[in-house]
């Protein structure tokens, strides 16, 4: 299992590397998170959801996926885990469908290319990293939504976690970020929005950008254009943190340090996720709201 892996998995890097990833810091705090639980002999995964219409939408466009295993013997611990938001466009129709056409297709994608791997023995080399695989996922489900639903489109932030490795696919504007101890959250995606477009090519400061009034207008989107170019990353896994998967329901209403607060705060990774709805809902749930917070242990 450990020279699949090996073979699978392109060496983690920090994300400032890509030209389309907001950077991530190699640095670890010393401290463990607050609520750290004590260490496992085996590596494993836990993951819990949260999701919300919100107070404002009356139907929900947003999809969420969450799968979560382990293989452990003798050779070791190997976590995985498997976890997408996607945040159907609103204003087209069929933006519900898209995004649950999406998160189906590109998680049968990964599973059928990765399950000889994880679930039997290999009987010949593996072609394809994960990087590709996640790539192929997205396309798939690109050209499925463009034929079975036109017109409409979603959002994607995948994230494919094999052992202390996750792999990050993107377009859109839904967030993946890592936290860690002593405060830090960092986004690992960059979001494909207009409004991020213009602050990062000087015409909008960061206050301009967070009240400019076009927030949900996308420059990329599963579904919309010829063709659709997905960021893929490799990263460490945030250990100790969480890894947290969210849409623009979440991130657009709560600052990134009440995010913090609130997974820290937590008692367990439900808790987290339904203080994390609760706290959007508060704050006027003017959007669909949609979380998954992951934690590698052991």
């Amino acid at each position: 299992m450990a020279d699949f892996l090996r073979r699978l998995l392109p060496k983690a890097k920090p994300a400032a590397e890509s030209a389309d990833t907001a950077p991530l810091q190699e640095s670890r705090p010393a401290a463990a998170a607050p609520d750290s639980p004590p260490r496992s002999e085996i590596e494993q995964l836990s993951a819990a959801i949260g999701q919300s219409v919100g107070k404002q939408r009356q139907h929900n466009e947003d999809s969420l996926l969450a799968i979560t295993s382990a293989i452990a013997g003798k050779s070791g611990s190997v976590p995985f885990g498997l976890y997408i938001v996607a945040d159907g466009m609103g204003g087209h129709q069929f933006g519900e469908i898209a995004s649950n056409a999406a998160i189906r297709i590109m998680a049968g994608g990964i599973l059928r290319k990765l399950h000889p791997y994880l679930f039997g023995v290999p009987s010949q080399p593996f072609q394809e990293s994960v990087q590709e695989i996640l790539v192929g996922s997205v396309n798939e489900a690109h050209r499925f939504i463009q034929r079975e639903a036109p017109g409409s489109g979603t959002t994607v932030t995948a994230a494919l976690v094999l052992g202390e490795q996750v792999s990050i696919a993107h377009v859109g504007d839904s967030r993946a970020y890592a936290m860690y101890g002593e405060g830090r959250i960092e986004p690992i995606t960059r979001d494909h929005s207009l409004v991020k477009r213009l602050e990062e090519l000087g015409h909008l400061n960061e206050d301009e950008a967070a009240n400019f009034p076009h927030r949900n207008v996308l420059i990329r989107a599963v579904g919309q254009g010829e063709a659709i170019d997905a960021d893929v990353v490799t990263v460490p896994f945030p250990r100790p943190g969480y890894l947290l998967l969210c849409s623009d329901g979440l991130w657009g209403v709560l600052s990134d340090q009440e995010i913090y607060r609130t997974v820290s705060g937590a008692p367990t990774l439900q808790r987290a996720c339904q203080d994390l709805v609760a706290a959007a809902n508060a704050a006027g749930g003017p959007d669909n709201i949609s979380v998954i917070v992951a934690q590698l242990i052991g």
